[in-house]
């Protein structure tokens, strides 16, 4: 299928690694031009150096800490200028430190709003006016399964994650005029560091071993395995593409069926 994706500039953020990664490649076998943010500069130039060995195109980077509202004011203002203005933009981020409501600093609270609320809505902001200038545009969020089934022990995510959502829903309604559509991608369990690292954290509070923790995971999952971040990142580039254009202010799972709920 032909997704009339090609020459349309895409940013991701958080996109060194896993379903960011990913995702860029996807983005880059469809003929586009792709931006990738992290805040790890060696994760940004590895990561090009391997798209480039694999698809034989290296992707854009920037270096950007989402917690600081300048790195993205610039980060989005340099891709503008190396690669044009931004048709696409994946929102993307790492999860927040696990813990419990007692057990959480008001300074991690602070923090986890900036990196997972805050950094969409000034991605947004700053390429909103060109979309609306083309009508055209989209704007994805890759959120988590915690918005529909709250994870244990993720406050934070849990959260602001959320948070998100509504945010997203809400803007859905305001730019739909303008040919945009925002909609929410919420991943299960899928292979990234991020999931390895949940794994130990509940392994060292049950004395379990990771490798039971991640495997009791699997189970949990009807499919019976873990998702592939490609696998993510299929649905994203679908829901960027011009067949996809009467959706909008979706929040879509993938997740092997494992939210028991029927909508």
């Amino acid at each position: 299928m032909n997704f009339e994706l090609k020459d349309k500039v895409v940013f991701i953020s958080a996109a060194s690694k896993g379903i960011g990664r990913a995702t860029a490649e996807l983005f880059i076998k469809e003929g586009c031009k792709v931006a990738i943010a992290s805040r790890n500069q060696g994760n940004l130039i590895s990561a090009a150096a391997d798209i480039k060995k694999t698809l034989g195109v290296e992707p854009e980077w920037v270096v950007c800490d989402l917690n600081k509202a300048e790195d993205i004011e610039t980060a989005v203002h340099e891709v503008n200028r190396t690669l044009g203005e931004i048709d696409i933009l994946v929102n993307n981020c790492g999860g927040p430190v696990p813990g419990k409501f007692d057990e959480l600093e008001f300074k991690d609270w602070e923090q986890a709003a900036d990196q997972v609320l805050f950094s969409a809505l000034r991605f947004t902001r700053e390429v909103l006016p060109a979309m609306k200038a083309k009508n055209w545009g989209r704007i994805i969020n890759i959120t988590s399964i915690s918005v529909k089934q709250p994870i244990d022990n993720l406050m934070l995510s849990n959260s602001f994650r959320s948070a998100l959502i509504a945010w997203a829903k809400t803007l859905s309604n305001d730019v739909g005029q303008y040919n945009i559509t925002v909609n929410n991608i919420a991943p299960g369990f899928t292979l990234t560091g991020r999931l390895y690292e949940l794994a130990v954290t509940r392994a060292k509070e049950r004395g379990e071993s990771h490798e039971h923790v991640l495997s009791s995971m699997t189970n949990d999952v009807p499919l019976k395995r873990l998702a592939r971040p490609d696998e993510i990142g299929a649905l994203i580039v679908y829901l960027a593409s011009v067949q996809a254009s009467y959706i909008t202010g979706q929040t879509i799972a993938v997740d092997g069926g494992l939210i028991k709920s029927t909508y």
